[in-house]
């Protein structure tokens, strides 16, 4: 890719996360955008409701990061979740659930620009990004989270594999569900 391909090249975009060794690393490794950061949901919130970003990185432990999704879906911020101590199917699943485009892992901080331009070309295309990020990292969560990590909710997997996407109606079946309310998703 070259640089008149980024996708990145001045965007504004929000870092959220507690450790201010992975904020700088964004800050580094996301150069052509303008950053933004936040190191609590506090601040994050708040950022969140007086500007308009074109994208936000939220960290989900320590900072609330599934509530700031949800904040960043109602101004429709497109959110990218990048953990590490979150890495697991049922953060991955509410992650898609709650409207993020995106669920790294903080495995590939260093890849973050290459990733996102990527991520966001697709977008821009309007190409579903979760196929292109499966097809990238689907070994990585296979490693990570075991062979079978789909069986438990295979009907979500199933429906979402479809396109890529959680549509509206199945959202809101999705939240009528006393199997998944009944395990806090």
């Amino acid at each position: 890719m070259t640089q008149t391909d980024s996708f990145l090249k001045g965007k504004h975009i929000l870092a959220v996360d507690d450790e201010w060794d992975v904020i700088e690393t964004i800050q580094e490794i996301l150069d052509e955008a303008t950053v933004d950061v936040a190191q609590d949901y506090e601040t994050a919130s708040e950022k969140i409701l007086q500007t308009r970003y074109d994208l936000a990185i939220l960290d989900i432990m320590g900072v609330n990061g599934i509530q700031l999704l949800e904040e960043c879906v109602k101004r429709d911020i497109p959110a990218v979740m990048l953990t590490a101590n979150s890495l697991n199917p049922d953060s991955l699943m509410q992650s898609i659930k709650k409207g993020a485009i995106s669920y790294l892992s903080k495995e590939h901080l260093s890849e973050l620009d290459t990733l996102l331009n990527e991520l966001l070309g697709e977008k821009n295309q309007g190409k579903p990004i979760w196929k292109l990020l499966f097809e990238k990292l689907g070994n990585h969560f296979n490693k990570r989270f075991g062979k079978d990590w789909k069986e438990d909710n295979k009907d979500f997997w199933n429906d979402f594999e479809k396109n890529w996407e959680v549509s509206r109606g199945i959202q809101e079946r999705l939240l009528h569900d006393k199997d998944i309310i009944d395990k806090g998703i």
